[in-house]
């Protein structure tokens, strides 16, 4: 496939992605991307793009980790610096030595010095995977930090130990003391290049904006360059670019907290070009490492000299030994911190523990560090095991990030979660925060053309928002009861409906939506799912609709009758809405009359509204609903995010949705009159 045309479809996979995360949020999108891309090498479409290593680096990892450097809290990673090395450092090297050993055992077919090798590039954590999988579950700060400051760190000493143990196979030499020095040095160096590398390009940007040049293209396209030119640049000298664009970032945050000179447009259009940066690259990492697994998995299936399930077995016995390895480890230091007085942590659970040893999912960096091993060593004869080394390291990859998948979510689960009131507390609050989302969108789409319609559909969120602040603590039952008194309601108006059906006063067309009306209303009360696949199918028909008219020659004639027919439909639906309001009268007592009071109140607004589209007040109806569709969305997008930053749960998710779907659904009344 063309260059152009494979990059166009790469980024619509990165979109379908999240897509398919909104629907299925406990899947995280880092294993529906993996999950796309290896669906996108299956197919028979000539999809073929080699890993190259220095290039993975350098356009994918090297802006990422400046990302992360300028966003981590420094405070945390100075508070905490010795945990985050003792992960970042410590454990690297146990695991390099201990899993080592163990894979030689395991296969001896791998030389003892690439056991070590595929135990290095295993051992860091990958911090885009643990960032994606963690922005999900409330994971506690200290423990969040910890995983954050490891994942910046631990590249570099995972890499540096690969580098190391991948010559010792090639050249059958190994110095312990060159080899610590060369950490020191290149480590050290690199970090101490990458700030020095970022203090001139920071004095650079003083100096052109003193030179009276606040171009926001010229400062964005430094900023974007500067991770980049970093990298290279140290990679060039033997160093750790890795750490350089880590230090990069950190410097850059620094300056950017003590100068307040860059003017507001260039700090908004900052955020917005690296978010949307960010968000390409993070899918772009994991659909390429989804890209790369058929061809790293068929090599090892087909070939005869391997046994399928003896090397299934093998992924999973060293993803378990690492993971075990790993809970020791923190355990060991967690508590010897503690005893020592010397870590500024917590009291240390097995929770927590198993949160942090969970988190250490491996990534991207693995798989491509895996692809860095030489083809042949010294002698010309082939790396030992070459494609089975990188097999595994695939096979990690996806095991780990499975795992935290499923089992991370379960652990960071916290009490509130599982307490009936403050569960509640979390479904009130998330409800609040949705009603004052919509509010913000209207207000920053508020001018003087809206104004009346803007502060009307305000206005009906603040009644929203009362009732809620002022709600019995019985919400359960309440809920229940309003979902009843609702459904019949409905029953009421199908009942109007089925009578002047059976007195043929109606027909066939307005029967057809009417009908389609009332089973919108079942499902927006009952069935959240079917609601929505029925809503945009509407939608969709509608357009189409619209589309066609505006291709088909204006009939006055036809016109006059449409119009006619919509006026009819409207005085249906009103006399349906006034059936549903008179048996909500008759039905109504003192312990429920609250919540009658509140339907009878929608259903009243819904007759207002469809008397001002009988009257023909076009103008102030369409921006009304301009403003509501806009609402709907900002209370969806809020919700949507309150659930993947962890604080609210699927079942308050589900509720919030539901309540939702029926204001909706009520609006679509109006619009669906006016559009038939």
């Amino acid at each position: 496939m063309e260059f152009f045309p494979l990059v166009l479809l790469l980024l619509a996979i990165i979109g379908l992605s999240s897509f398919i995360n909104h629907f299925i949020p406990y899947i995280p999108v880092p294993l529906i991307q993996i999950a796309l891309g290896v669906l996108l090498a299956s197919l028979p479409l000539g999809i073929h793009i080699p890993m190259e290593p220095e290039l993975f680096f350098i356009l994918f990892i090297a802006p990422l980790l400046f990302h992360d450097g300028k966003n981590v809290s420094r405070q945390a990673l100075w508070k905490l610096r010795k945990p985050i090395l003792l992960l970042a450092l410590g454990l690297v090297f146990v695991t390099v030595f201990a899993i080592g050993y163990l894979i030689h055992w395991l296969i001896p077919t791998i030389p003892l010095s690439a056991s070590f090798a595929l135990a290095a590039i295993l051992s860091p954590t990958d911090v885009v995977a643990v960032g994606a999988i963690s922005s999900r579950v409330k994971i506690p700060k200290t423990i969040m930090h910890i995983l954050e400051g490891e994942g910046l760190m631990n590249d570099a000493s995972g890499l540096v130990a690969f580098k190391f143990a991948v010559a010792a196979t090639v050249t059958g030499a190994f110095s312990l003391a060159q080899a610590s020095w060369s950490f020191l040095v290149i480590s050290i160096g690199g970090f101490a290049g990458g700030a020095i590398l970022a203090f001139l390009i920071i004095r650079l940007k003083i100096f052109i904006r003193r030179l009276g040049m606040e171009d926001v293209t010229i400062h964005m396209l430094i900023q974007i360059l500067t991770p980049f030119v970093i990298y290279y640049i140290v990679e060039h000298f033997h160093l750790s670019g890795i750490l350089s664009v880590v230090a990069a970032g950190i410097v850059h945050a620094i300056s950017r907290d003590h100068d307040q000179s860059p003017s507001m447009r260039l700090q908004v259009v900052s955020q917005s070009t690296w978010t949307v940066l960010i968000y390409i690259l993070n899918g772009l990492v994991f659909v390429l490492l989804g890209l790369q697994i058929p061809s790293v998995m068929s090599e090892i299936f087909q070939d005869p000299m391997f046994n399928n399930w003896e090397v299934s077995k093998y992924i999973v016995i060293i993803t378990a030994a690492l993971l075990l390895l790993r809970f020791i480890w923190i355990y060991a230091a967690w508590n010897g911190g503690r005893l020592l007085k010397k870590q500024p942590l917590p009291k240390p659970t097995i929770r927590g523990i198993g949160i942090t040893t969970i988190s250490g999912v491996k990534g991207a960096a693995t798989l491509a560090g895996a692809f860095t091993i030489p083809f042949v060593v010294a002698d010309g004869t082939p790396f030992p095991e070459r494609s089975l080394i990188i097999f595994i390291a695939a096979g990690v990859i996806l095991v780990t990030l499975i795992v935290a998948s499923i089992f991370l979510p379960m652990l960071a689960r916290t009490e509130k979660a599982n307490t009936d009131e403050l569960r509640k507390e979390m479904e009130r609050t998330a409800m609040l925060r949705t009603i004052d989302a919509a509010i913000r969108s209207i207000r920053d789409l508020m001018n003087d053309d809206n104004h009346g319609a803007a502060v009307s559909v305000i206005t009906a969120y603040n009644q929203i928002r009362n009732r809620i602040n002022h709600v019995d603590e019985n919400t359960e039952q309440l809920k229940l009861v309003e979902t009843d008194i609702r459904m019949k309601a409905l029953e009421a108006e199908a009942n109007y409906f089925e009578k002047l059906k059976k007195e043929e006063l109606v027909d066939k067309e307005t029967s057809y939506l009417t009908e389609e009306h009332i089973q919108r209303m079942r499902l927006a009360i009952t069935n959240r799912m079917q609601y929505r696949r029925m809503f945009i199918w509407t939608m969709i028909k509608r357009s189409v609709y619209r589309l066609l008219q505006f291709f088909v020659p204006k009939n006055q004639e036809k016109l006059k009758h449409r119009q006619e027919k919509i006026k009819k439909m409207i005085q249906l639906k009103v006399n349906m809405a006034q059936a549903a309001i008179q048996y909500l009268k008759d039905h109504m007592t003192s312990e429920n009359e609250n919540i009658y009071l509140v339907i009878i109140g929608e259903y009243t607004e819904l007759i207002l509204k469809f008397q001002r589209a009988k009257n023909g007040e076009d103008s102030y109806t369409h921006m009304q609903r301009e403003l509501r569709e806009k609402a709907f969305q900002a209370e969806r997008d809020e919700i949507q995010n309150m659930y993947e930053e962890g604080e609210i749960t699927i079942d308050v998710i589900r509720k919030i949705r539901k309540q939702i779907n029926i204001r909706e659904a009520y609006w679509m009344e109006e619009n669906s009159v006016r559009s038939h």
